[in-house]
């Protein structure tokens, strides 16, 4: 299993390129703070290089800037170039499958950035944060349409996977 779930700060402002072939991609950073403290008291952080493709590039793009506090979740990939000196260079970034606004709206336009459109589709929340998730379901996948009527019940028999006790 490849799956890797992060949330912590845009280290600057997202950037979104278009491919040759006219797709958008965005590469970032997240700073994310660890757990505990070192011996002289100061919390630590670790910076993680992502990727986003498509919509989740022109998410970031439209509503995320430099700070603003986010949650991805992707998959961890390693890949090689040679440099413009011969060199093999190894990078490891995660692919991002998966965009969630951490922030609040308040905090959000506090620190500059347009307030995140409402999801059409999606009830209110009363939750303090806003959340959003921009999510591409995998291309040879198909989903049953019986599957979410199914999902109405408590009835974990009929989970098409094993909950394993959840």
């Amino acid at each position: 299993m490849n799956k890797v779930i992060l949330m912590g700060r845009l280290t600057k402002d997202p950037e979104v390129k278009q491919t040759p072939s006219n797709i958008a991609v965005c590469s970032f950073t997240i700073a994310c703070d660890r757990r505990f403290k070192s011996q002289n008291g100061e919390r630590q952080s670790d910076f993680i290089n992502c990727v986003a493709w498509r919509q989740q590039a022109t998410l970031l793009g439209n509503y995320f800037h430099k700070g603003s506090r986010i949650a991805v979740v992707g998959s961890l990939q390693s890949r090689s170039y040679d440099d413009q000196n011969g060199q093999k260079r190894y990078v490891t970034e995660v692919v991002v499958d998966e965009i969630e606004f951490v922030d609040t709206r308040s905090e959000s336009q506090g620190q500059g950035a347009p307030a995140p459109a409402p999801a059409s589709a999606a009830p209110a929340q009363s939750a303090p944060t806003a959340s959003v998730v921009a999510q591409t379901p995998p291309p040879a996948q198909q989903i049953d349409p019986g599957f979410e009527a199914s999902m109405d019940s408590d009835d974990s028999s009929q989970l098409p996977f094993d909950v394993m006790g959840y």
